[in-house]
């Protein structure tokens, strides 16, 4: 316990450390070059015989910045110019940086990591210093306890446990999706899954990685690029998502003996965008962004978030109007429907947390509809401005205001809950179809943090399983995100059953990297001897 105790303080002194660099206006990477961790208590689990090219101080802050930052092996890698800030000649691929966490650190040396950038994390947002790169708040808020504990208390699976339970979940996840191609094709659907999996995790367009893929199983595995592209076109939008649909019933299936899926849960529903550089002629799907010159696809999700296993329930595309289209205007109502519909028929839920997009009278009435009960903030005009002055003038911090929403699909009651913003000074209103009372009405907003579990979500999509095209074809673009999100749910449903298998905690940090399943998905599933 001594040991233990040191080992944690060194942890924190060194968090410390680099906030004093970062209160002096230091900016994070720099901070790192300079700081020099007291590793005394740490034993590098490779020997001196081995040939490890990667210095075990230098990989020590390469951790340290990725749980910083929560950013992904294969975005690191994408950053060569990080390997000077580590100390490093160059920066590790993903398997090594996979192999040295699971591997070359022990519990203690993954515990000493993830105290030191936990504390850190929550000084730089206490503090509000200067560093873009850092995390959300709540991302480490949430584990603060079990960090301390982790490095006596980590689950180790073995490699053919890990295999078994992935080729599981892929078989679960792959199953319900059916190209329709003839019985005598030269190569079976999952021959295309596997070479989409491989596509997203080398990061590449689909020519280079068809090539890459053949090189690493066999010239006669895998199909040619244009042999994939048309495959792939094989799935219209309809069948695609019906596809999804029976696929996320199918990786449920596995889990429904879990209690948690017998109560109602909570699920947040949010629109992400994948960019678009392009001419736009022709292209009805693509949409404007916030910045005025932007462009991207859009895709609305449906996923399960708290304390449940974070799985996407459902996908649903976005069409929206724009100059160069005829598209009606967008009905954001409608999308949230179907969202909502498709996921009912997989769970019971009792609460759907959207973000300010979705602030509309229609939506109000589309989840009352439903029979949900909905946490959406609101955007400010001037009746909330005038709320809030008269607030600020009577000292009161809380209000709540009752009222009801008249539209055409029905009417019902509803309530505004003004409440002291989490981000610092001012007032955050929300609307709520349940009855709050002013006492109640602080305590019950902030469920809406659990929102933040759809960032990371769309984070590892993005960085982790969606592979890169250039192709204008919308069932391309399309089959890429719903696969994309597909592997995000079989990683997921990997870690549960993982730590289902041997009585662990169901908590929401991963036991299995999303760079280790994808790696896992894409390859024969064969385990070693």
């Amino acid at each position: 316990m001594e040991q233990r105790g040191r080992r944690l303080t060194d942890a924190f002194v060194a968090a410390l450390e680099l906030r004093k660099y970062l209160r002096e206006g230091t900016d994070f990477c720099t901070a790192l070059t300079d700081l020099r961790f007291q590793i005394e208590t740490l034993e590098d689990g490779y020997p001196e015989w081995h040939p490890a090219s990667y210095p075990f101080r230098g990989m020590l802050k390469l951790f340290v910045y990725l749980e910083v930052t929560g950013d992904s092996y294969r975005s690191l890698t994408r950053h060569p110019e990080l390997a000077d800030v580590f100390g490093l000649d160059q920066i590790p691929n993903e398997s090594v940086i996979s192999r040295t966490w699971r591997n070359r650190f022990d519990d203690d040396v993954r515990g000493y990591v993830t105290a030191s950038a936990h504390c850190l994390v929550k000084e730089i947002h206490n503090e509000d210093l200067s560093v873009p790169e850092a995390r959300p708040l709540e991302e480490v808020k949430q584990s603060s306890e079990e960090t301390t504990d982790s490095a006596e208390n980590a689950t180790e699976f073995s490699d053919d446990e890990i295999y078994r339970t992935t080729r599981l979940a892929r078989e679960y996840g792959f199953g319900p999706f059916d190209s329709e191609r003839a019985q005598n094709a030269t190569y079976e659907d999952t021959r295309f899954f596997e070479l989409q999996t491989f596509i997203g995790m080398v990061g590449c367009g689909t020519p280079q990685g068809a090539a890459r893929f053949k090189f690493r199983r066999g010239k006669e595995y895998g199909p040619h690029g244009d042999t994939h592209l048309r495959a792939v076109k094989q799935f219209d939008p309809e069948s695609l998502l019906d596809g999804f649909q029976q696929a996320t019933e199918r990786l449920l299936s596995a889990i429904q003996s879990e209690s948690s899926f017998r109560r109602p849960v909570t699920v947040a529903i949010d629109i992400t965008t994948v960019r678009y550089f392009g001419n736009v002629e022709g292209m009805p799907m693509v949409s404007g962004t916030k910045a005025s010159e932007g462009r991207a696809f859009k895709f609305a999700t449906l996923s399960i978030v708290g304390w449940n296993i974070p799985l996407i329930l459902a996908v649903e595309p976005v069409r929206e109007s724009s100059s160069w289209d005829e598209n009606p205007p967008n009905r954001i109502h409608r999308v949230v429907r179907r969202l909502v519909r498709r996921a009912q028929e997989h769970v019971s839920i009792e609460m759907v947390l959207c973000d300010r997009e979705f602030d509309s009278k229609a939506v109000y009435q589309t989840l009352s509809n439903l029979d949900v009960n909905y946490l959406i903030p609101k955007r400010i005009h001037g009746d909330e401005r005038e709320a809030i002055e008269t607030m600020d003038e009577d000292s009161q911090k809380v209000a709540v205001e009752s009222a009801s929403v008249h539209v055409e699909q029905g009417s019902h009651a509803i309530q505004f809950l003004y409440v002291p913003s989490t981000k610092g000074e001012g007032t955050t209103v929300f609307a709520t179809n349940l009855s709050v009372g002013p006492k109640e009405a602080e305590t019950f907003c902030r469920r809406y943090s659990r929102r933040w579990q759809i960032e990371n979500e769309y984070k590892s999509i993005k960085n982790d399983f969606l592979a890169k095209t250039s192709s204008k074809d919308y069932r391309v673009r399309l089959f890429y995100f719903v696969f994309a999100v597909l592997l995000h749910n079989i990683w997921r449903l990997t870690d549960f059953l993982l730590k289902a298998g041997v009585g662990g905690e169901m908590d929401y940090a991963p036991v299995l990297t999303a760079g280790e399943c994808v790696e896992l998905v894409c390859s024969p599933l064969i385990p070693p001897d």
